[in-house]
């Protein structure tokens, strides 16, 4: 066996003092860096045993190691069991959201479908009762209504929209808003195409609707053979009355229902409602693929891809025998560690994804649980909770399709991930760029737009790993320059980007790492120099940048212009340079030609959509509303979707506010004051 690097690095003598007096018992551990970031959270059957294992791991020049040298303090927190700990951990991990811990997107908020019956939408009018006779079919998202009747979680929106649109087609129930519904005179379109009763005009009476309702409730509860049933004894009836006509509607909805059971329907194996997690890892990447089963329909899967797997990872590999000396492998296994990279991603998922959340009744997983994660995760459950690992049956051919899916969805991430590196190398080729990492190339992109000369805004976006970073991008108001001058529009957001860098040591600018600073870039600590700075436009728009960098004492390498071909065709643009270097042109199919059109079109993006929003509250007062006490980011989304803009909200009169949800008669007239 290979031995290992023998290599330790030294730590403060109180952080190992403060080791060396931990507690024999259960708890969560934190580990912090000289900056007092937080490194990692970990739980312990034996605090002692545990945290005095790191710092006896022989593995010198890994990611381990790394993780280690960094820390400089420790804080516990004694707990009573290891189902506390486990608990505790995974709320620190979702608060704090570790460095070095495996993190997955807090995103519970999954849609569902809603019928949704009168008490919140509080339609106003004569006609207000006929709402609460005819409930509507709705995508939901948000905190269950006690009035309404809620099917899911859906595993995404396309698929509670597909739903809507089967049940639709099959039982004909209404999807149009109570303001809407209220005011129709005649049937809207999807009556004319056999998607509506047409309620809102008084072709269906109450009755025959909510019958339509109660079968579609049963057949999203998975009774198909109920709704199979009164279906036929419906067009049974119609028969013997000679209705031959409403008879075929009927035997037209049994065809459609059986059509669409035999696309989504799975054989439940006695479990209509179910969960399927697996877990596969590779080529430095891990994917969870969550498949939904509900009312014995097979909703749709979602991938998932944890942060940090690589850091997760090593910590893995850090157990291992080879990599420990001493007690260390027992420490591990006292504190219950998962034996596998799969097994930490699998645990990670669950904690952080169903403790505190909706579980269904029976939970499949492609990795054993702990019993203590299992304990929890039975307790979250609203009545009885199965977790099997070990499949049988029917369940076994879910989770297989499960692991499938996930191992389809790793291999497409791992495809798209190599093609973006080979573009980023091909740029770094083009530009003749000195780099040692491919990781390490950040681009950082400006364009200046603005309408006449009116709400000039500057955009930067950031291109970091082979992918755009969206948290990472700033916009810049323009101000004090002569409308429609871009030069100087392009002078200041430099400036303004890269000023607080040049205050500080240039040696320190071009490497100092982490997150973004302040929108405004008052504040330089924590990012660095990018590898590139492409601005878009021609000769005139790279001196303008020279300009800037040269008063700040910055290379004007950096700095590359992006102009536009002969008759502004895409593809014929050509690379300018700051430093002297010829115009570069790139064949149309070149892999770096397409990665600077990309990170240039997302700067033009980003530029109008700021532009466009600044220009229309100037023009017609949009921060008005924002200043309209009552109302806040749901109902000034309500007011514009419903008029079409603040224009259209401005123009509205008091009975036409109050048919908004959520907007009262007091309410409406102060709107109607703010606008007059």
């Amino acid at each position: 066996m290979e031995s290992q690097p023998t290599d330790v690095v030294p730590h403060p003598p109180e952080l190992l003092e403060q080791v060396g007096s931990l507690p024999d018992l259960p708890g969560v551990y934190r580990f912090f860096d000289a900056e007092d970031q937080l490194l990692y959270v970990g739980k312990a059957v034996s605090l002692r045993s545990r945290v005095a294992s790191y710092f006896r791991l022989r593995t010198g020049g890994t990611r381990i190691a790394y993780m280690v040298s960094k820390i400089r303090r420790l804080e516990t927190t004694v707990v009573r069991s290891e189902a506390e700990a486990l608990l505790l951990e995974n709320n620190l991990i979702k608060a704090l959201r570790p460095k070095f811990n495996i993190l997955f997107r807090d995103d519970k908020s999954y849609p569902s479908l809603v019928l949704m019956y009168a008490g919140s939408e509080q339609p106003s009018g004569p006609r207000s009762g006929a709402a609460t006779l005819f409930p509507r079919l709705a995508y939901y998202r948000g905190r269950p209504v006690r009035e309404h009747l809620l099917f899911g979680p859906y595993p995404n929106a396309a698929a509670v929209k597909e739903s809507i649109r089967l049940l639709q087609k099959v039982f004909r129930l209404r999807t149009c808003e109570d303001a809407v519904f209220l005011n129709r005179t005649r049937p809207c379109l999807l009556y004319e195409i056999k998607r509506c009763s047409g309620p809102c005009v008084g072709y269906i009476d109450p009755q025959t609707y909510g019958r339509d309702v109660a079968s579609a409730a049963a057949f999203l509860r998975g009774e198909t053979e109920q709704v199979f049933g009164e279906l036929r004894a419906r067009m049974q009836a119609h028969s013997d009355a000679l209705e031959f006509e409403r008879a075929a509607e009927v035997r037209d909805q049994i065809a459609a229902l059986s059509t669409i059971l035999h696309q989504q329907a799975v054989e439940t194996g006695g479990e209509k409602d179910a969960d399927i997690v697996a877990v596969r890892v590779g080529g430095g990447r891990a994917c969870v693929n969550l498949a939904m089963v509900r009312g014995g329909r097979h909703l749709g899967d979602r991938a998932f891809f944890p942060k940090n797997i690589e850091e997760a990872m090593a910590i893995s590999e850090g157990w291992q025998p080879s990599a420990a000396v001493g007690d260390v492998n027992e420490a591990h296994e006292g504190a219950s560690a998962p034996a596998s990279l799969e097994q930490r991603v699998l645990h990670a998922f669950l904690a952080q994804h169903y403790l505190g959340a909706a579980l269904p009744p029976l939970l499949i997983v492609s990795q054993a649980v702990e019993p203590e994660l299992q304990q929890l995760l039975v307790q979250e459950g609203v009545g009885r909770l199965k977790i099997t690992d070990s499949p049988r049956g029917v369940h076994r051919v879910w989770l297989e399709m499960a692991e499938k899916n996930a191992e389809i969805q790793l291999a497409r991430v791992l495809s798209e991930q190599g093609s973006h590196r080979a573009r980023t190398e091909a740029l770094a080729e083009v530009l003749g760029l000195d780099v040692e990492d491919l990781d390490e190339v950040v681009i950082e992109c400006f364009d200046i737009s603005h309408s006449s000369g009116e709400a000039t805004h500057a955009s930067c976006v950031v291109y970091d790993h082979h992918q755009m970073q969206p948290s990472k991008y700033r916009r810049f108001r323009i101000e004090g320059i002569t409308p429609g001058d871009d030069y100087a529009a392009m002078r200041q957001a430099l400036r303004r980007r890269y000023g607080p860098l040049a205050a500080v040591e240039p040696s320190e600018a071009a490497v100092s790492t982490g997150e973004e600073a302040s929108a405004r870039g008052g504040d330089a600590r924590g990012r660095r120099l990018p590898s590139v700075v492409l601005v878009d436009g021609g000769v005139g728009q790279v001196h303008a940048a020279a300009e800037v960098f040269r008063s700040l004492g910055l290379s004007e390498r950096l700095i590359v212009g992006v102009e536009k071909g002969e008759g502004r065709k895409v593809g014929l643009e050509e690379l300018v340079f700051a430093d002297g270097r010829e115009k570069r042109s790139l064949r149309p199919d070149s892999a770096a030609l397409m990665l600077v059109a990309q990170i240039r079109d997302e700067a033009h993006r980003f530029a109008i959509t700021g532009m466009r929003a600044q220009r229309a509250k100037t023009r017609f007062g949009g921060g008005a509303l924002e200043e309209i006490p009552g109302i806040g980011p749901k109902r000034r989304a309500r007011l514009l979707q419903q008029f079409g803009g603040v224009r259209g909200v401005s123009e509205a009169s008091v009975e036409d506010l109050m048919r908004v949800e959520g907007i009262s008669r007091s309410l409406a007239e102060t709107i109607h004051r703010a606008f007059h």
